[in-house]
């Protein structure tokens, strides 16, 4: 069953308006004794629906504004790092980046796309580094994912500030704050536009958020995975650290293993692969370009094929 989407409401509800608008203004200007001149008898030129951009409706006082545009990603799984939420901090939550990416996911939320997010929780506590800390790794892994619990309130608190409905769904049940994770009830979230966080990881040890993101975008039929970084993309070397570290505009899934590229976790990147799932990897941090993605423009690294 194809899945109902804002955009194909909005361009259904358009075509209906428009075909009502003509009707009621053929009406209201129709002679009633004699036809009008045939160079008098000219209709409103009718636009096609790739012409009709946005529909104001004027009902009882209110302005509706519908945005039909045709979107390359109509569900996407956006992935970011604890780390991006920590701004120019050492530790814990930016207030002003929390807004910041919140204004950039409404952007897209707002032409009808549908998105999920995942976020990890390095800025909090990284199940890795528990080790080092005497704490046994599957113990430091739970303590991670609450953080990303935390963080994923965050993000909820800073969406719903701008009038967006969200959910926020649990790998690990805390009935109190989330819900549980289900495959159906995230989908049907989606499908009555709310934004849907993950939390809590796959709710199992060992495995990072970044194969969370992975297996979620597959389990809701997502179009592609967005992974938000600081960086431009995919590189030969990390960027950060070597000049001369070449950028990939597009890589397929082979040339990601044989070059041994730092894209997600092998994990991760296998479940991708195997459900030929794109990736994009991109810098979070500029402007509209998590919208410029969703509309179909080249942004960062495109891994797919």
């Amino acid at each position: 069953m194809r899945r109902a989407s804002r955009q194909a409401w909005c361009e259904a509800l358009a075509h209906t308006l428009t075909l009502a608008q003509g009707w009621a203004g053929r009406a209201q200007h129709r002679q009633p004794v004699a036809r009008r001149p045939e160079a008098q008898r000219r209709d409103t030129p009718k636009k096609s629906l790739k012409e009709l951009d946005i529909i104001h409706i004027d009902k009882q006082q209110y302005v509706f504004i519908f945005a039909a545009m045709k979107l390359k990603y109509n569900r996407i799984l956006l992935k970011l790092s604890g780390e991006a939420l920590m701004g120019n901090q050492e530790y814990g939550l930016d207030a002003k980046k929390l807004e910041e990416y919140a204004r950039e996911i409404k952007k897209v939320f707002d032409l009808g796309c549908q998105v999920a997010i995942v976020i990890g929780g390095g800025n909090i506590f990284r199940g890795a580094d528990a080790q080092a800390m005497g704490i046994e790794r599957a113990h430091g892994d739970y303590m991670g994912m609450l953080a990303t619990v935390i963080n994923g309130m965050a993000i909820q608190g800073a969406l719903e500030k701008l009038g967006i409905t969200t959910r926020l769904l649990s790998a690990i049940k805390m009935e109190q704050i989330c819900e549980p994770f289900i495959r159906r009830r995230a989908i049907r979230h989606l499908e009555k536009d709310r934004i849907v966080i993950f939390g809590a990881g796959t709710g199992n040890p060992f495995f990072t958020t970044d194969t969370a993101a992975s297996l979620r975008a597959i389990e809701i039929d997502a179009d592609v995975v967005l992974k938000g970084t600081r960086v431009n993309g995919i590189y030969s070397a990390d960027p950060e650290k070597d000049a001369n570290a070449v950028f990939y505009s597009n890589l397929n899934y082979n040339e990601v293993l044989v070059n041994r590229l730092n894209v997600m976790d092998m994990t991760a990147f296998t479940l991708c692969q195997e459900n030929k799932l794109p990736i994009i990897v991109f810098n979070i941090n500029e402007p509209d370009n998590l919208l410029r993605i969703v509309k179909g423009e080249a942004v960062g690294t495109l891994v797919q094929g």
